[in-house]
């Protein structure tokens, strides 16, 4: 298995990290002049998003360059956690921009303003959207060819972006043709915008503390797993206290299994050599610990660590 780390060490992913950076600052500038120019609380809120998209791919950068560090004596395990640490910061910024937005959104409800330039406004909008939109449609290839989830996952909060500016474009093309009492349909908008981005910084907070917390792997992925050694060690063996957790790309899963004790350490050692490869062949980047025992010994089946399974 790669020992190196998993992102640091992609160039593709790294320009695309920088690609990121200048979409965001790029899509401000836009959606800026775009509330300047129309005085919309709604593309303020979409602007504001903009921030987050700066701030995340600012994130991006920084756990790319510490994730693809060596392991170390201090960190036995590598760097991938950084990428917890990330995704929660972005998670708390995204948190404050959605109430900054849901407080200015009530500000224009109670006081309604007139909006102005529209059409202009609008088209600035969608050339962010498309900024954003490209970017990401770029960046969700590089992440795929080279694994890397946290690109990915900037890649889909861009895509996330795109139809929040869209949702935006569509009310204010709505109050370009209807009177002007319906003006308060912009803060509104800003305040869908403002929930559907307090959703997504709960989100990723909540994928934080999982993370940090050692949660287990998917069950689909444990399932992967138990099917993997059961077709490779067959009748002759037998497995349990299965562990599993995550760390940024890297899994980290470990087991006893236990052989008949008359089995030689060679035939014991191939085994497990078929068990690792066939695990990492169906789930990549991933740090396998085996600890053989002989299943006749009824202390082989003790594990003081495992719980109740049913609980």
């Amino acid at each position: 298995m790669d020992t190196t780390g998993l992102l640091g060490a992609s160039g593709p992913v790294r320009r695309m990290a920088w690609l990121s950076v200048a979409a965001a600052l790029s899509t401000m500038g836009l959606k800026f002049s775009a509330w300047a120019v129309t005085g919309s609380v709604g593309l303020l809120s979409d602007a504001m998003e903009s921030f987050v998209n700066l701030f995340a791919a600012l994130i991006v950068l920084g756990a790319i360059h510490i994730a693809g560090r060596y392991a170390d004596a201090k960190h036995p395990y590598g760097h991938d956690k950084v990428e917890y640490f990330s995704s929660g910061a972005e998670g708390a910024l995204i948190l404050a921009a959605a109430l900054a937005i849901a407080f200015s959104a009530l500000q224009r409800l109670l006081a309604p303003e007139p909006l102005t330039a529209l059409p202009l406004g609008a088209l600035l909008g969608a050339a962010a959207a498309l900024v954003n939109g490209g970017v990401a449609w770029v960046m969700l290839g590089v992440a795929r060819r080279h694994d890397s989830i946290i690109l990915e996952a900037d890649a889909r909060h861009l895509l996330t972006d795109v139809w929040t500016t869209v949702a935006v474009l569509v009310g204010l093309g709505i109050l370009y043709v209807v009177p002007t009492h319906w003006q308060f349909l912009d803060p509104l908008i800003a305040l869908g915008v403002a929930v559907h981005i307090l959703a997504t910084g709960i989100d990723l907070v909540r994928r934080s503390v999982d993370g940090l917390m050692d949660t287990s792997l998917p069950a689909s992925e444990l399932a992967e797993v138990q099917t993997t050694i059961q077709a490779v060690a067959g009748e002759r063996a037998s497995f349990h206290a299965l562990r599993s957790r995550k760390a940024g790309t890297r899994r980290f899963i470990e087991f006893h299994l236990l052989l008949p004790g008359r089995m030689s350490v060679q035939q014991a050692h191939d085994i497990c050599e078929a068990i690792e490869h066939g695990i990492e062949t169906r789930l990549t980047h991933t740090s396998i610990v085996i600890h053989v025992e002989p299943r006749e010994d009824p202390i082989s089946w003790d594990d003081p660590l495992v719980g109740d399974p049913e609980q």
